[in-house]
């Protein structure tokens, strides 16, 4: 017997499809067919857990420390984050700001839902991480993309936050270094940023999820800019965890307590075994490991960077973290979405087309991700040489 559904919560046609996955079940459908793919697609590093973190997923499992946890995370777990934030980063963060979730995705919802009200608005860049705009979207709020350019490194400055405000505007959800750009906001401007969002009464979220991975220097805490400033971390991208689901928010003292409550009825708490595991992140034999592994990352950028230019593309801002370059394809094509895949098709080189990251001139950007090992990256540059050299440049 068939049945008429009731209708869906309308909150569900404000939020996209993730583009990029339609693009990698046709990349992984050619691979079952037989194709060579190299997928310079997804943001996920192509290096796992070190031994020391495996290691400690074991004896937690062996001594049974598998139940619930407080909702801010254990509190071993809430130190080493915060004492990690001073090495890495020469900020004082106190262990009680300190609430892990489950993944950065978790701490983005649980800001969200502490923060934005139906009709609220939370100006954002464009191009930006596409999800950062269905956080909101989930609490009926409004995302307010601006669009942003090279000049502006494909960042909102102080400028673009005074021009776009208005009486609906929250606040700000900021991410430096940047998927999909791989760009970071200069600590100048976006102290200049944080003031503007402070003086309109707003907050401010960095997403700082790729901080760690931060190339040519010193990286810097938003967090630096005053307590009143929300601040995201993962264990997916330094840590190389993605799985993992496990991740953390730094809040001003007085929101610790209302964003627990959220997280007790939301989650409930994050993985116990991935809380413990997490632990062995900070022994210096484990940190070595990642820090051996940012050097490869940059020299996968160092060599991927001009390899691009050579083939003709635009790369109009050199990314100065996480593991993306942001290409300007209009040499080539007017729509970027066709030709990945195109591309796809005829190379089996992978990559990702710009609606997914906005709505600002799409058409021409493509997205690359050079989390994968460097034998992979000649060879998709090679395969990409040999195309684009039977076709015509506009």
């Amino acid at each position: 017997m068939s049945t008429t559904l009731p209708p869906l919560a309308a909150r569900n046609a404000r939020i996209a499809p993730f583009h990029v996955m339609e693009l990698v079940k046709h990349a992984d459908a050619l691979a079952a067919a037989g194709r060579s793919i190299i997928h310079l697609s997804i943001g996920e590093p192509d290096f796992t857990a070190p031994p020391p973190v495996v290691a400690a997923l074991e004896r937690a499992a062996r001594d049974g420390d598998t139940g619930y946890t407080q909702a801010t995370g254990i509190e071993p777990l809430r130190r080493a984050i915060a004492r990690w934030h001073g090495d890495e980063f020469g900020v004082d963060v106190d262990p009680a700001r300190v609430l892990v979730t489950a993944g950065a995705s978790g701490a983005l919802l649980l800001a969200c839902a502490a923060l934005v009200n139906p009709g609220d608005a939370v100006l954002m860049s464009d191009p930006g991480y596409p999800c950062n705009r269905h956080f909101v979207a989930a609490f009926d709020g409004v995302a307010k993309a601006v669009p942003v350019g090279a000049a502006q490194r494909f960042q909102l400055d102080a400028a673009a936050v005074r021009a776009h405000w208005s009486p609906e505007v929250r606040g700000v959800l900021l991410a430096s270094p940047s998927n999909p750009t791989g760009t970071s906001i200069a600590f100048d401007e976006l102290g200049r940023v944080v003031d503007a969002v402070r003086e309109r009464g707003g907050f401010t979220i960095v997403d700082e999820i790729y901080l760690g991975l931060t190339y040519g220097h010193a990286p810097r805490s938003a967090l630096a800019l005053g307590d009143d400033v929300v601040t995201v971390g993962s264990f997916s991208k330094f840590f190389h965890m993605t799985g993992w689901r496990l991740g953390w928010l730094v809040l001003p003292p007085a929101w610790v307590a209302p964003v627990e409550k959220l997280a007790q009825n939301l989650f409930i708490c994050a993985s116990a075994l991935a809380q413990r595991a997490a632990l062995a992140c900070f022994e210096p034999e484990a940190m070595a490991v990642f820090r051996a592994r940012r050097d490869e990352f940059r020299a996968r950028r160092d060599f991927i960077v001009p390899a691009i230019h050579e083939l003709g593309f635009g790369v109009p801002v050199e990314p100065d973290g996480a593991f993306y370059v942001w290409l300007d394809a209009s040499r080539f094509t007017d729509d970027s979405d066709r030709f990945a895949i195109e591309l796809l098709e005829a190379t089996g080189v992978a990559l990702v087309p710009g609606k997914d990251f906005g709505a600002h001139e799409p058409h021409k950007w493509l997205r690359l991700s050079y989390a994968t090992d460097m034998a992979s990256l000649r060879e998709a540059v090679a395969r990409m040489r040999g195309w684009l050299a039977s076709r015509p440049v506009r």
